[in-house]
């Protein structure tokens, strides 16, 4: 078991994910402070349903950029979906209303119908962290992900927005060779682009976020699991979808692992963490691994948080 191994100077996005539960937010959390203490401005973003990063630091983090610490550069976001499709429909709503009214009377509330597309509100969400990465404010951007079901979609992105789009196009015309024949000619009323030149923005978009998130250099990735059946289940999952997708997990961190078994109920659970951990090892030997042992104080506030970090990092 090693330490955690992120050594490239040009990491931008750290994305940290899992299943619910197995500490996902701590570690995301004590990375992100690790970071902060060798004198990096650092964003630590939560997208999580739930998120836990102001009760981890004990502090109001919420929707707007928050220094953390006094001390370090390290700064927090807890962002919901309400927010992400507000956003989104704020960015897309005008043009997606420009395309589909050039066409059929519908009211401008279409726009809402659009925004239930399958991964709308994971691509805005990457598309909105990318801006965050890009605009230079930040050296690194530290993601703690919603649960893993979450991200999975993420690798089906490029398509799956100007499919939905695509197809409530047509839905309104009402004739789908009608759209192939007119779509790169039609201009709009009122605009300077045609229907293809938009549709082709949007296509743009969504290749540069899939872009982004396989560039080795500047985006990782870290699975956080726990030593038990479904952590080991979830795990394979993960790492065979990235793989299909051209995407690297370098780190495992194995968290909750009994260290000192002296009582019988923690010498049968370390016997069967013992199990499931040589399991991932004997799998991913070409993928560092993080023992985090089990403490029975609780994670909260900069100090046990930076203790974490100290335990993930160092000897």
């Amino acid at each position: 078991m090693g330490l955690i191994n992120l050594t490239d100077k040009d990491l931008k996005l750290l994305m940290v994910g899992g299943k619910g539960g197995v500490g996902k937010t701590t570690c995301a959390s004590s990375i992100a402070l690790k970071f902060a203490m060798e004198g990096k401005k650092v964003l630590l973003i939560s997208s999580d349903p739930t998120p836990s990063l102001s009760d981890i630091f004990e502090i109001t983090i919420g929707d707007r950029e928050k220094k953390i610490s006094n001390e370090y550069e390290l700064y927090g976001l807890e962002i919901s979906s309400d927010i992400v499709l507000a956003r989104w429909k704020e960015r897309f709503g005008p043009e997606i209303y420009e395309v589909i009214s050039s066409f059929a009377k519908v009211d401008y509330d279409f726009v809402d119908y659009v925004g239930t597309a399958p991964g709308i509100e994971e691509e805005y969400m990457l598309n909105f962290i990318i801006e965050l990465v890009e605009g230079g404010k930040y050296d690194i951007v530290v993601w703690d992900t919603a649960p893993a079901g979450h991200t999975l979609r993420l690798l089906q992105l490029p398509h799956l927005f100007l499919r939905h789009m695509e197809a409530a196009t047509k839905f309104y015309m009402g004739i789908y060779d009608y759209f192939e024949k007119i779509k790169d000619a039609v201009r709009l009323r009122g605009s300077k682009r045609t229907l293809l030149e938009i549709i082709s923005s949007w296509e743009a978009l969504s290749e540069k976020i899939v872009h982004f998130i396989r560039d080795r250099n500047k985006t990782k990735y870290i699975i956080v699991t726990i030593p038990e059946a479904l952590g080991v289940r979830l795990t394979d999952r993960v790492i065979k979808e990235f793989s299909e997708n051209n995407l690297l997990v370098e780190n495992i961190i194995i968290n909750h692992v009994v260290k000192d078994a002296d009582c019988e109920f923690h010498m049968k659970r370390k016997k069967m963490q013992e199990y499931y951990m040589d399991m991932l090892e004997n799998r991913y030997r070409d993928i560092n691994m993080v023992t985090l042992y089990l403490s029975a104080d609780e994670i909260k506030g900069v100090e046990k948080i930076k203790m974490v970090g100290g335990l993930l990092f160092s000897d």
